[in-house]
């Protein structure tokens, strides 16, 4: 029976490998999204330090300097090592689901949603405890105001039609709503057990919106099913940021 310090390692380098990449181990079409279609990160970026667009509906999207500005770095939270996400760990795709209802919360797996974003930053946070399974990712994703409240009110829809979904062959169930925060203008909070290449991984996702900029917060933990969820002060601490940044 390993030992709680290689099982912890074990959780840690599943998360890694697996956990924002899954959609790369089902080959086929999700490898050519990542390989050869622009990133949301990509078309964003032209638009440099130019004026953010203006929605009539509400708050225009963030440039992705902007929001690379905002995230989390490295010092901001205290007992968490505060890492980039590379962009290849957020497929520019979204990836299909069975049944549809749930695909709402298969594209949050990957930080990815239908509206798409106009671009994404993605940050990966590690306790400074070496016999932690936790990991957890965030990612900030720009939209205009409308489109981040359908993303937001879909996954909503979703938590509540859907139970377990299948994608490139990888299965979750349990999924279940849980108390959103009062974090943000609004939220949605759930959680769900993976089935990923054979290992059962306790995982729970909150995702908020302060104006047009969503916040997705993705956990696991191997370990403690009851641990899987996303640290406060990690979800405080980014959202503060983030509010701060944008006035």
């Amino acid at each position: 029976m390993q030992s709680k310090m290689s099982r912890a390692a074990v959780a840690v380098s599943v998360v890694a490998t697996l956990g924002f990449t899954a959609a790369c181990g089902g080959g086929g079409d999700e490898d050519k999204a990542v390989e050869t279609t622009p990133s949301a990160s990509a078309d964003a970026t032209a638009g440099g330090d130019a004026k953010n667009e203006k929605d009539s509906a509400g708050q225009g999207a963030l440039t992705e300097a902007q929001l690379k500005e905002a995230a989390l770095a490295k010092g901001d939270v205290k007992g968490y090592k505060i890492a980039d996400m590379p962009a290849d760990e957020m497929p520019a795709e979204t990836v299909p689901a069975e049944p549809a209802a749930c695909q709402p919360i298969a594209n949050m797996f990957y930080f990815t949603s239908d509206p798409k974003a106009k671009a994404r930053v993605g940050r990966t946070a590690t306790p400074e405890d070496a016999l932690s399974a936790s990991v957890t990712s965030l990612a900030l994703a720009a939209h205009e105001q409308g489109d981040a409240e359908k993303v937001i009110a879909d996954l909503r829809e979703a938590t509540e039609k859907c139970t377990k979904y299948e994608d490139v062959g990888n299965k979750y169930s349990g999924v279940e709503a849980l108390p959103a925060p009062e974090q943000g203008d609004e939220a949605v909070s759930y959680k769900m057990k993976g089935d990923i290449e054979g290992a059962e991984i306790p995982m729970s996702f909150t995702v908020v919106r302060s104006g047009s900029t969503l916040i997705g917060f993705y956990s696991m933990n191997m370990l403690d099913a009851d641990k899987a969820q996303v640290p406060t002060e990690l979800l405080e601490a980014q959202v503060a940021k983030l509010e701060k940044a944008t006035g």
